[in-house]
């Protein structure tokens, strides 16, 4: 009789990583690379998030949360990450930007679709008009400009400014992707985080699982999720936008989200021949 295994997160952890893998192999993160990146985010972990009311932990406190030597502590919590940080405002900005542009009335048809605006005049709206109602403190031209390198804006032939299909699709550049991937991960393993840890799951999680379908099959489900989950996410960034514009003179407006959806499919991985149970699912979560 094989032995109960006592603890079974480390080995399902072991599935979690392997994609995470993948992905620092593909970039060329070797282990030991990672080795001293994951030591570093323990620490800081442990610093930002362990505390005993509101003093900080002592390196001591924090070496014994984390199996980090003291020496180690100090010196990560002395590097700091300024250069992640203002990638990430760079990234939120130019999101900010296109999805006001999506979603505000003035900048909108009556279809819904994103108006063609000029870069700035008289006539509004226009694209400076639209970056200065968002942050005052940076350039719409730096904005326009990284965003039409990107490929996320269009200028055609007649000066008029248009949102481009990859702006829905997502971020052009490779430090863009890097962000969004951190972001959209991170938050979703912190909500599926919340739920495992509490026992009543504080965030709604759910998927729908199948197996044992042809290509042709997984084709059409996939292009009817990515029509019906567009549209959700466009309807919903249109109530948020109205609700930002709404909260913005209150004090407690420091609040945020993300809503993510995900379409992910592979060739080979059904079950197994023998296996002749219905396999269609919903996950756990809420």
């Amino acid at each position: 009789m094989a032995a109960t295994d006592p603890d079974p997160f480390p080995r399902l952890l072991r599935g979690l990583l392997r994609p995470l893998v993948r992905t620092l192999i593909a970039r060329g993160v070797t282990a030991p690379a990672f080795y001293r990146l994951l030591k570093r985010v323990y620490v800081e972990v442990a610093h930002e998030d362990f505390r005993i009311g509101e003093a900080e932990p002592t390196d001591s406190r924090v070496s014994l949360l984390t199996g980090v030597h003291r020496r180690d502590v100090r010196s990560f919590l002395e590097e700091g990450d300024g250069g992640w940080e203002e990638s990430r405002r760079k990234s939120a900005t130019f999101a900010t930007v296109l999805g006001q542009w999506l979603a505000r009335e003035e900048y909108t048809a009556e279809d819904g679709s994103p108006l063609a605006l000029a870069r700035s005049g008289d006539a509004e709206p226009n694209f400076e008009t639209l970056v200065r109602s968002i942050n005052t403190d940076i350039r719409p031209r730096t904005v326009l400009d990284e965003l039409i390198r990107q490929g996320l804006v269009l200028e055609g032939e007649d000066g008029q400014l248009r949102v481009s299909y990859a702006a829905v699709a997502g971020p052009g550049t490779d430090e863009g992707k890097l962000v969004f991937f951190a972001a959209n991960v991170g938050d979703h393993l912190a909500a599926a985080s919340e739920n495992l840890l509490s026992d009543a799951p504080p965030f709604y999680e759910r998927a729908v699982f199948y197996t044992r379908l042809t290509s042709t099959s997984l084709d059409g489900i996939e292009a009817s999720a990515r029509d019906k989950a567009q549209a959700m996410l466009e309807e919903i960034n249109r109530d948020a936008a109205s609700a930002q514009k709404a909260d913005r003179s209150q004090d407690d407006n420091t609040g945020r989200f993300r809503l993510g959806v995900y379409f992910y499919r592979e060739a080979g991985s059904g079950a197994a021949p023998d296996d002749t149970r219905p396999v269609g699912a919903t996950d756990d979560g809420d």
